[in-house]
């Protein structure tokens, strides 16, 4: 009988497509619930530590601190938990009793002169970098410079930016020029490229690199990846050669250029765009340390190594077990047996004498207290 032909939906082939195959690509099918991650949330409400580092609070791992000590408080409530989410327009926050303002981020560049100080106090009245910043708001400086070294210091008021930019997980290297005494050969120059031993550990220049000669000593370019206190002055001193003049001449993308010793401008948005893709989208893992190996002994096969056989630590060459259960001897691993005589007796007459004789070999000092007098004939 012929098959009746059906009335429904048509059951077309699909259309081929590139070399007359049919195509069999299906749309993904969107997940129920699915939304996409927007940077600003809908209802207005941030992390607190986000807030409080927008406003120029310190950096959100400074303000996570300060949460947990318990010196927060929203809307007359002490907040110790962190997570918590605020919004900042309709709500009251206060820290240390000082009610927090979001207030307009700033950003600015200092060519640092030597002698100023690179911290937010100073108890003996020093000058500070913040101090040469005209600027009604807080700021305060991005990373440090010792107080003998010049050039690029950034100020802001922006924790977050500041703590990606000097915390050493984010990789955004920085580039100094360095006057030293006498010149370095080019495998001192590989050294601190592999890694100089500091009291921290081991401190290593992205690049170390040969500018010019200069009167008593040259110019070195080095890069670096992270900060540490004196860093450069200490890895320089570990190969033998003086710091006389330290100048950080860029921060990333940011370069110094021609501004003058103790000036300052504002970052143009361009600029700030360009520091915020500076720090890596994720953060770089963390260093380990390389694990020095122990040498083999070159007498290792004559018995000096010790190796495990059996369950036992053995002195000597690897012992093994043989298929039948027969434990074959170790040279060396066993006392010697003393020898028998011709009737059979074990002759320890030789050990015995031996120990007599070295006892008799020992006499006492001449003129000693146990002396004895000579006798007179």
């Amino acid at each position: 009988m012929a098959k009746k032909k059906s009335r429904g939906k048509s059951t077309a082939r699909p259309k081929a497509s590139g070399r007359g195959k049919p195509s069999t690509q299906r749309k993904p099918a969107k997940k129920s619930g699915s939304t996409a991650k927007s940077s600003k949330p809908k209802d207005g409400r941030l992390r607190l530590q986000r807030v409080m580092a927008s406003a120029g609070v310190g950096s959100r791992r400074e303000c996570e601190l300060i949460i947990e000590e318990g010196r927060v408080e929203i809307d007359g409530q002490v907040v110790t938990t962190l997570g918590v989410k605020v919004d900042p327009n309709k709500q009251e926050i206060y820290v240390d009793a000082e009610k927090l303002t979001v207030q307009r981020l700033q950003y600015f560049m200092l060519n640092k002169p030597p002698g100023i100080l690179s911290t937010s106090s100073d108890p003996s009245g020093r000058p500070r970098v913040i101090d040469l910043i005209k600027t009604d708001k807080r700021v305060y400086n991005v990373g440090r410079l010792d107080q003998s070294s010049e050039g690029l210091i950034l100020v802001t008021n922006d924790g977050e930016l500041a703590n990606q930019l000097t915390h050493p997980s984010y990789g955004v290297e920085k580039k100094y020029h360095v006057q030293v005494v006498g010149i370095p050969a080019a495998g001192d120059l590989r050294k601190l490229e592999e890694g100089v031993y500091i009291a921290e550990g081991l401190a290593r220049a992205t690049k170390a690199k040969f500018l010019k000669r200069a009167t008593g000593g040259c110019w070195l370019e080095i890069v670096l990846a992270e900060g540490r206190n004196r860093e450069i002055r200490r890895m320089l001193a570990g190969i033998g050669h003086k710091v006389r003049t330290l100048k950080r001449v860029s921060i990333g993308p940011l370069r110094l250029g021609d501004l003058p010793r103790g000036a300052h401008r504002a970052l143009t948005s361009a600029e700030i765009k360009l520091l915020k893709k500076a720090p890596s989208s994720e953060p770089l893992k963390k260093r380990r340390r390389p694990v020095k190996r122990k040498k083999m002994k070159a007498g290792s096969e004559d018995g000096e190594t010790e190796k495990k056989a059996g369950g036992r630590r053995v002195a000597g060459k690897a012992s093994s077990r043989t298929g039948g259960g027969k434990k074959t001897v170790v040279r060396g691993t066993r006392k010697a047996s003393p020898k028998k005589d011709a009737r059979g007796t074990k002759n320890t007459r030789g050990a015995k004498g031996a120990s007599k004789k070295k006892a008799k070999s020992k006499k006492p000092r001449r003129g000693g207290f146990d002396a004895k007098p000579k006798r007179r004939r």
